[in-house]
């Protein structure tokens, strides 16, 4: 993403806005082609043997807030993602508390460890979410706790329940919309985004018609290449939660940590099914129009993180890519391991390289 120089209380006009959405319909980049079969010998030896780690990469663009006579456009204060790639993304692996862990905080983080007598073994078509917590997680926003409203900053008990119900809206739309996940336009996601904030507007174009390492939808959108993976069974399991409280210039500012896990096959047929879990922070900003350019309905994205497994740790495509037949990226791993499940852990500080996921 480029910062660029001093812009000030600069704004992008709606009719701007409006043909930036038109256009980015129209192209997300080329797919990329698919990827030769792993040997089907070879997926057997890595179910019954320990796997080579396989790398995650990480990407950290800033851009810094701007301000000028008391208006300003909030920049993107940071980003993370974190891409993991399973050892073997089709089941457990190599998973135990032996480490321990901290106490929990959450009845979200309760939820993210597995009960002794979860079910082993393998997803299938039948049972996608199979030796997985999410097992028992809620579908879709039913798993995203929303806190009860009151009045904040500028907003009234009643509008900060309607911004509340409008950041889930954007979730849903960004993280569960169908379509979305197939590949196509996030579009009902992008008009909740405050148009006026060039640095976001810039990189949301970018990144869906031509994805680089710098510009890449995932961070934002949950997109599957409909070329080389399906979803399974219609159902995206969720757990997380919503807060919120007053932010810079009276603002309310809200944040979202929820864990998505995606159950997929390969998009040509088969029975091979394993996941692809992402968790997200997102904080945004409900701006108060009188002190800050904005466009009413809309948010300032003021940061997010981005936590992935099992969603492709090579070339940026603006999809995520699971692997199947037991394999992973080429990348070499930089050693470092990462639960997928773990909430109970603060999303950290962006790094370079590729790390193996404990479980999937």
């Amino acid at each position: 993403m480029k910062t660029g120089g001093e812009q000030g209380g600069s704004s992008v006009p709606d009719e701007v806005w409006e043909e930036f959405l038109r256009t980015s319909v129209d192209g997300s980049g080329d797919a990329p082609k698919e990827p030769s079969a792993r040997a089907r010998e070879v997926a057997g030896r890595l179910r019954s043997e320990p796997a080579e780690p396989t790398p995650w990469r990480a990407h950290t663009p800033v851009v810094r807030p701007r301000s000028r006579k008391g208006w300003y456009v909030a920049g993107l204060v940071a980003s993370l993602a974190l891409l993991v790639v399973a050892v073997d993304p089709g089941g457990i692996i190599g998973w135990s508390d032996d480490k321990g862990r901290p106490g929990e905080t959450s009845a979200s983080a309760r939820e993210s460890q597995g009960p002794d007598d979860e079910p082993a073994g393998r997803a299938t078509l039948d049972d996608p979410f199979r030796g997985s917590p999410a097992a028992r997680w809620e579908n879709g926003t039913a798993g995203i706790t929303v806190p009860a409203a009151k009045a904040t900053g500028w907003m009234t008990k009643a509008e900060v329940q309607q911004a509340l119900a409008r950041t889930r809206d954007f979730l849903a739309a960004s993280n569960l919309d169908p379509a979305v996940l197939r590949g196509g336009h996030p579009a009902k996601a992008i008009t909740l985004m405050n148009p006026r904030q060039e640095d976001v507007t810039t990189f949301v174009s970018t990144a869906l018609r031509t994805p680089d390492k710098d510009n890449d939808p995932v961070l934002l959108f949950s997109r599957f290449d409909p070329a080389q993976a399906r979803l399974v069974g219609g159902v995206v399991k969720a757990l997380g939660e919503m807060t919120y409280r007053e932010g810079r210039l009276g603002a309310l500012e809200v944040t979202a940590d929820v864990t998505y896990v995606y159950p997929v096959a390969p998009a040509g047929g088969g029975d091979e099914v394993v996941r692809t879990i992402v968790r997200r922070e997102t904080i945004v900003s409900w701006d108060n129009p009188e002190k800050v350019t904005t466009k009413a309905g809309t948010f300032t994205l003021l940061s997010y993180k981005t936590a992935m497994t099992n969603g492709g740790c090579g070339d940026v495509t603006g999809y995520f890519r699971p692997e199947f037949g037991g394999g992973g990226s080429d990348e070499p791993t930089d050693g470092r391991t990462s639960d997928p499940y773990d909430r109970d852990t603060a999303m950290g500080k962006g790094h370079d390289g590729c790390g193996t996921a404990t479980r999937s």
